[in-house]
């Protein structure tokens, strides 16, 4: 597991990098195949924000919390990392989806919006992430693991790039080309 931690508006010490891999490290136990750990750790307006991003085989979780203590947010981020896993391992034992070892060179870019306390309401962030060709079922899992309305994937079946989204019904869509 690669762990790369990135600071912003803070210094990053060897306590405060030691503090982050060993947390980071103890999500290993829940889930054996994740590759990388990104973790950004950012001071704002003396709100501590910590993000951790986890790509553990073509799943991707995020995890997101702000506090007044850097050591909190990254607790609170690791419990909420955590607790993602264990949700997707049991729609993995329910569902009995485990095609981990197809991956495509195709990748999407992610854009994430998130308000920001000033004077301009939001912030767009541009992410990289690959598209592994997965099952419409798969993608809805993906979409509701990392909480979104929608998630953009390459559909295994016809090997077109799709969309799933929420519908304001409470229902699921797909869009196809």
């Amino acid at each position: 597991m690669n762990i790369q931690i990135t600071a912003r508006n803070i210094e990053l010490t060897d306590a405060i990098r030691s503090y982050v891999e060993k947390k980071v490290s103890k999500i290993k136990r829940y889930f054996d195949q994740i590759i990388d750990v990104h973790v950004l750790l950012e001071i704002q307006k003396n709100v501590h924000i910590a993000e951790i991003l986890v790509d553990a085989k073509g799943v991707f979780l995020k995890g997101l919390e702000k506090s007044e203590d850097l050591y909190a947010s990254i607790d609170l981020a690791v419990d909420k990392i955590e607790k993602q896993l264990v949700k997707y391992k049991e729609k993995l034992k329910n569902k009995k989806i485990m095609d981990t070892n197809s991956e495509s060179s195709l990748k999407l870019n992610v854009i994430d919006s998130e308000t920001i306390e000033s004077d301009n309401p939001k912030t767009i962030i541009s992410k990289q992430i690959p598209a592994k060709p997965m099952t419409i079922d798969e993608a809805v899992m993906q979409m509701e693991l990392l909480n979104k309305n929608f998630f953009v994937f390459r559909n295994a079946e016809t090997g077109e790039v799709n969309v799933v989204y929420h519908r304001d019904d409470g229902n699921i869509g797909l869009i196809e080309p």
